[in-house]
């Protein structure tokens, strides 16, 4: 899996950090406050969009009277906490990250999530010494399925696509990194269990946790 490749690409909710619980709940309770029920798969429909894409949906969706700013902040807040003291890494995520910074291969993050809650969880777990970037959805024109993230994330590492390989927990996600021109590994999340087939048939591989990463490549 890692051979020919100079950068590792990671999508974080759902696929370095296993946060995508939290979005579920944060849904529910930010529409609870404007008496809005959530709507059957809506965690679907906002699937790749930037957290700014996504907050302009729920204003447009829901007629929502805050400004785009103020929804985003109002999301930081929700999720903070939880980010703070409940999310943890994926199960052999820490291994794997340490691994291929000791081997010289350059690590970016391209997530949707906002910069505040990437920047916190990675403080939190010790990880941020490890990344040579971090892009957000809100720093490209397009979110996922577009390639613009992970293109401006290899840009930055200084490494062309067909050295790059993304981790991806989505489907949108795994359609950004192909769109790329890039290697792509789905990564089993139960909040994406229901498209596994899809990412099955999409992706280059296939893994339930990053130790099995370990056990396949007999390195580290």
């Amino acid at each position: 899996m890692l051979e020919n490749i100079d950068a590792v690409l990671f999508d974080l909710d759902g696929t370095l950090v296993d946060s995508m619980w939290i979005w579920q709940e944060v849904d529910v309770a930010y529409l609870a406050g404007f008496g809005i029920p959530v709507p059957k798969g809506l965690q679907e429909d906002i699937g790749g969009m930037s957290f700014t894409e996504g907050a302009q949906y729920f204003k447009d969706r829901f007629k929502i009277p805050d400004t785009v700013e103020k929804i985003k902040e109002d999301w930081n807040r929700m999720a903070w906490d939880k980010y703070t003291h409940e999310v943890p890494l994926k199960k052999g995520a820490e291994e794997f990250v340490k691994y291929c910074r000791q081997n010289g291969i350059k690590m970016g993050i391209a997530t949707s999530n906002s910069r505040e809650l990437v920047e916190n969880v990675m403080q939190v777990h010790g990880l941020s010494e490890y990344f040579d970037c971090i892009v957000t959805g809100c720093e490209v024109e397009r979110g996922k399925p577009s390639p613009d993230i992970y293109l401006e994330a290899a840009r930055r590492c200084k490494v062309t696509s067909e050295k790059c390989l993304v981790f991806e927990d989505i489907v949108d996600g795994i359609k950004a990194g192909k769109a790329a021109g890039m290697k792509v590994c789905a990564v089993d999340d139960k909040s994406s269990r229901a498209s596994e087939k899809e990412k099955r048939k999409l992706a280059d591989y296939y893994i339930n946790d990053f130790s099995e990463i370990r056990r396949e490549e007999h390195q580290f």
